[in-house]
C-alpha cells in the first residue's frame, strides 16, 4: 500500500478534531460519574449534616446543577468549536485538501471501501450530533427534549468510532503502512 505524507492542514485539522472529541468525552464522563447531579447533591447533603442548614432533595439537585454548570458550559463551547471545525472540514476539499473518499469508487480494495464507509458514517453521526446540539442550545424550547434524546446517543458512536479508528491505525502501523503514526504527527515518514 502506498504510504502518503499528510499535509500540515490535514494534520492540524485531524488533531484539533481529535482533541475536541476527547474533551467532549471528558465532560460527558464527568457528568455521568463524579459530577453526576446526585453525587454532587449527596456530597452537599453530607457537608450540611454537620450544620444547622437543611435543604430538600430538589434544592440539593438545583445546587448540584449550578456547581457543575461551568463544566457543562465547556461542553457547549467545544461543541461550537467543532461546528466551526467541521464546517471548515467540509469546505477544505474545495481547495484540494482533505478530500472525502468515495466508498463506491471502482478499483479500491475492500479495506479502503470499509475505511471510506466508516468515515462517511462517522461524518453523518457527527453532523447529527452537532445539529441536535445546536437545536438544543439555539432552537425552539419544544424541540429541546427530543433533540437531547438523540444527542445523548452520540456517546455510543463516538466511543465506537474511536475504538475502530485506533484499532485500524495500530493494524496499519504494524502491517502495510509502517510509519503512519509518525506521518500523522510530523507529516513525513521517519526513516530509522
Amino acid at each position: 500500500m502506498k504510504n502518503s505524507n499528510y499535509s500540515k492542514v490535514y494534520r492540524i485539522m485531524h488533531w484539533l478534531i481529535a482533541v475536541s472529541f476527547m474533551l467532549l468525552l471528558i465532560t460527558i464522563f464527568l457528568r455521568l460519574t463524579w459530577m453526576n447531579k446526585y453525587n454532587v447533591a449527596a456530597i452537599i447533603q453530607d457537608f450540611l449534616k454537620d450544620t444547622d442548614l437543611v435543604l430538600t432533595q430538589e434544592q440539593l439537585i438545583v445546587l448540584a446543577k449550578k456547581i457543575r454548570q461551568p463544566m457543562w458550559d465547556w461542553h457547549i463551547y467545544i461543541g461550537y468549536f467543532l461546528v466551526g471545525l467541521f464546517s471548515l472540514r467540509f469546505m477544505l476539499p474545495l481547495f484540494g485538501e482533505m478530500k472525502i473518499q468515495n466508498p463506491l469508487a471502482k478499483n479500491i480494495t475492500a479495506k479502503a471501501r470499509f475505511q471510506n464507509w466508516t468515515y462517511i458514517i462517522f461524518y453523518f453521526c457527527v453532523l447529527v450530533s452537532l445539529l441536535t446540539g445546536l437545536i438544543i442550545e439555539l432552537g425552539p424550547k419544544e424541540f429541546k427534549k427530543p433533540m437531547e434524546e438523540v444527542h445523548e446517543l452520540g456517546i455510543y458512536y463516538l466511543i465506537g468510532y474511536i475504538c475502530i479508528h485506533l484499532a485500524g491505525v495500530l493494524f496499519a502501523e504494524f502491517t502495510d503502512q509502517k510509519g503512519i503514526i509518525s506521518r500523522m504527527v510530523s507529516g513525513k515518514l521517519n526513516k530509522e
